[in-house]
């Protein structure tokens, strides 16, 4: 009773003093509500200014203190500033029932607000945690490179849903079960609405317990021009910074649907694979004799071999008496196959190459381009520039030692091919042409 009949004082104190001055009752009533209106919000004002120094000058020094960045990030996503105004809102549901005492049928549209508003602000409260935990979680080992924003964000779509039942049940003053239920009928036309979130999701789930993709992961998918590293993981989408600087986005559900090549492994190994052919013309290829054996000994990486391959197959030779007045005739060297071998010495011994992971040099089915001697390794870079350096260093020595072989690289006829073959058969240089010299008759 004490309490009522000082919320009666407070909010009829003005008006009665109206009333002694001799202002009209209906007069007197608006300028109260005003006088209390104004009086009112100046007092949330003040509240929600100490309020928020309170618990902001708090958090940070919590954060100055603590050994890990939690409250830093509580404070970034504004957690605390939401909580805050949980006291400001206090004083307007306490004020409502004295500042519309005179106004009893406004009253309870007016807590339908408040009720409102303090879903939407715990609403924003559990949002800003989220980002809390996300920001978070991001810099710890375990959840670095996993999709946390999509499981974020499924979580996010679930307290919007509550928080709507909530509202439309306060609007409406039913339970939130019958809106549920209305919702039941409509579930269909729901599923087609969220079709892209909910298998955007399931891919969320499917990508992350597979591990098929984490952030910072170099991935290729041609189909939709993507060639770059993964920036972000989300509900719908995932993110592409292309090499040239462009973004793709590509629908999260695709990575399981479609194919697309990931060179985590590749990055992770510390090797990145070479696997290039030199085409050797055919008619090139051919048995080397004694003097061009002992001429090839000179070079360093083949002496041993020769020498050790040369006794093998002289002994053979010798043994069966094998008439060497031809080269066809038992055990020879041919040019192709002792530059496998210097090709095989050489990949070895460079200092670009990854000497823990596969080597390989072998010979290819022959094509109209000629015979393929293919190059398969890794170099011990993993860095684009660097492996282009790498690739490219080792096939220009041996595009430019394949000479030393008496062997010739394939290459399509080019211009000056046909001007010398013309100047050959005529003696003459250049190049005729019969049809031009007829027009010009």
């Amino acid at each position: 009773m004490n309490t009522t009949y000082s919320n009666d004082a407070i909010s009829s104190w003005t008006s009665d003093q109206l009333l002694n001055l001799g202002v009209p009752e209906q007069a007197a009533t608006y300028i109260n509500l005003l006088v209390l209106i104004t009086a009112t919000a100046l007092v949330v004002y003040l509240v929600d200014f100490l309020a928020r120094k309170i618990f902001v000058g708090t958090a940070h020094k919590f954060a100055a203190k603590s050994s890990t960045r939690l409250v830093e990030y509580m404070a970034r996503n504004r957690v605390v500033v939401y909580l805050a105004r949980i006291a400001p809102l206090v004083v307007v549901v306490q004020a409502i029932p004295i500042v519309f005492a005179d106004f009893p049928t406004w009253v309870p549209a007016l807590n339908k607000f408040t009720d409102i508003y303090l879903i939407l602000l715990w609403m924003w409260v559990a949002r800003a945690v989220l980002r809390t935990c996300k920001d978070f979680l991001k810099t710890t080992e375990t959840f670095k490179e996993k999709p946390v924003d999509s499981f974020l964000q499924v979580i996010t779509i679930f307290l919007y849903f509550i928080a709507g039942l909530l509202i439309f049940s306060t609007l409406t003053g039913k339970d939130a079960w019958t809106f549920i239920t209305a919702m039941g009928a409509a579930s269909a036309i729901l599923m087609l609405i969220f079709k892209d979130t909910i298998m955007g999701f399931v891919a969320s789930i499917q990508v992350s317990s597979n591990d098929m993709v984490r952030i910072g992961d170099w991935v290729t998918m041609d189909k939709y021009g993507a060639d770059g590293a993964v920036t972000e993981i989300n509900l719908t989408t995932v993110k592409v910074q292309n090499f040239d600087k462009t973004i793709t986005t590509i629908p999260t559900y695709y990575l399981i649907s479609d194919s697309f090549k990931n060179w985590r492994g590749m990055q992770a190994s510390g090797g990145r694979r070479i696997k290039r052919s030199v085409y050797i013309k055919i008619s090139s290829i051919r048995y080397l004799s004694a003097e061009e054996i002992t001429k090839l000994s000179k070079i360093q990486l083949l002496k041993s071999y020769l020498e050790e391959r040369q006794n093998e197959i002289s002994r053979f030779n010798k043994e069966n008496e094998i008439d060497k007045s031809l080269l066809i005739n038992g055990r020879s060297l041919t040019n192709v196959g002792v530059f496998r071998k210097y090709i095989d010495a050489y990949i070895k011994q460079h200092p670009g190459t990854h000497k823990d992971m596969i080597m390989m040099v072998r010979q290819l089915e022959p094509t109209t381009t000629g015979m393929p001697i293919e190059l398969y390794l890794f170099a011990n870079s993993i860095v684009w520039v660097e492996y282009e350096g790498i690739m490219a260093d080792i096939f220009d020595h041996l595009l430019a030692a394949v000479k030393y072989f008496d062997l010739e690289v394939f290459e399509m006829p080019a211009a000056d091919d046909v001007r010398s073959l013309h100047f050959n058969m005529t003696g003459t240089p250049g190049v005729r042409y019969p049809m031009a010299e007829t027009m010009q008759n």
